[in-house]
């Protein structure tokens, strides 16, 4: 009897430990195009889409540096929908009544059809990484096609 309360505070300290350490770090809201479908429809909102590939490592680099930044996270969780979306996937992708493939997969640079459709520039490549901004009716407002660090980041999304 003597041992059970220090045993039972034990247990609660650990266990309140346990989660304060388990909460998880802040993060962007990353969404699916379909999700994005859905959120539009049911409250418009600006749109940020980043389009990365696994072996831009510009895009690694802002997905570790900048789109981990406090400031950055709150800015978009809390004026955006973000997507993410790897350039070279395979999956079909139902968004705005219509069904995206992507087109190229055995060939060489497998470029989805909606990073084509909304990040090309004019008589230029495909490049990554690629950013672009929508206002609340789906329209676009800025497109970025080069690696921005934290401060230029933060900069663009406050001005838009």
């Amino acid at each position: 009897m003597k041992y059970t309360r220090p045993f039972t505070m034990c247990i609660s300290l650990l266990a309140f430990t346990n989660f304060a350490f388990s909460q998880q770090e802040e993060a962007v809201n990353w969404v699916s195009f379909e999700q994005l479908n859905a959120a539009l429809l049911e409250e418009p909102k600006k749109v940020f889409i980043a389009f990365y590939a696994d072996w831009c490592s510009p895009c690694l680099l802002m997905q570790k540096e900048v789109f981990t930044n406090k400031a950055v996270i709150k800015e978009l969780n809390k004026n955006y929908y973000a997507v993410i979306m790897n350039v070279e996937t395979t999956d079909s992708i139902y968004f705005g009544n219509r069904l995206f493939i992507n087109e190229r997969t055995n060939r060489r640079n497998p470029i989805h059809q909606i990073p084509l459709l909304m990040a090309q520039q004019k008589n230029k490549p495909f490049s990554v990484p690629a950013m672009v901004f929508l206002d609340e009716n789906f329209k676009a407002i800025a497109r970025y096609f080069q690696y921005l660090n934290t401060r230029q980041f933060l900069k663009v999304i406050s001005n838009l």
